[in-house]
């Protein structure tokens, strides 16, 4: 009969596996690869750590090789606490990456707190950018405020010193409040993508088991 030519074909059974939904499932159960899902925010934060311990460990390096008798007591304190905020930095990358290497956390929760671009990253940001401001406004109302006799040379590095510090350290917070903001709203727009494929699908499966019952009934009447 002609008619049936031009019918659509009806494709598999409705209980069918679907191979792509196997292959995801598969993929989400390999623990190495909960490390890797999010490759941007993993980069990002990364790059961030990079540029936390390169500034911190160059700034407090170059405090702490600069320091003479007029400003040894300022000097030596700022350039400590920095060398020890980029060593705190680098620790927990290095702890990352070994716990990571070992393969001793299972638990997807876990990992997506300790891996980079997770909540730990945040963390530490903050911590460091909290204590670039702490260190930078010291410096800066030793520099204004105390009246001890000091070099004007002196009086103009701290000021300086604070001022950088305070910058970044506000740029560092500012950052992170962005990012987690970011972060939220994306999660956001991603769980209304979700709901929202998912009534299409409701829909779309609805139609066409609809269309495949109109087909049935048409053929049973040619027939």
């Amino acid at each position: 009969m002609p008619e049936l030519e031009h019918l659509p074909p009806t494709g598999g059974a409705p209980g069918s596996p679907d191979p792509a939904r196997i292959q995801r499932g598969l993929l989400e159960e390999q623990v190495e690869l909960w490390w890797f899902r999010e490759p941007g925010k993993s980069v990002l934060c990364y790059c961030v750590a990079v540029l936390l311990v390169l500034g911190c460990g160059l700034g407090g390096v170059g405090l702490l090789s600069t320091t003479t008798s007029a400003s040894s007591e300022w000097r030596l304190g700022a350039g400590t606490s920095l060398c020890l905020l980029a060593l705190g930095v680098l620790l927990k990358q290095l702890l990352s990456s070994a716990v990571q290497d070992m393969n001793c956390v299972r638990s997807r929760r876990r990992i997506d707190v300790l891996k980079s671009g997770g909540l730990s990253d945040l963390v530490v940001v903050l911590v460091a950018g909290s204590a670039m401001l702490l260190c930078g406004a010291a410096l800066l109302h030793l520099a204004l405020v105390d009246h001890m006799p000091k070099p004007g040379q002196a009086l103009h590095d701290m000021y300086v010193s604070g001022v950088v510090l305070l910058a970044a350290g506000g740029a560092a917070v500012v950052g992170a409040g962005l990012y987690s903001a970011a972060v939220v709203l994306l999660e956001r727009t991603r769980m209304g993508r979700r709901l929202v494929d998912r009534l299409t699908s409701i829909f779309t499966v609805s139609g066409q088991m609809e269309r495949r019952r109109e087909t049935t009934s048409s053929l049973a009447n040619l027939i």
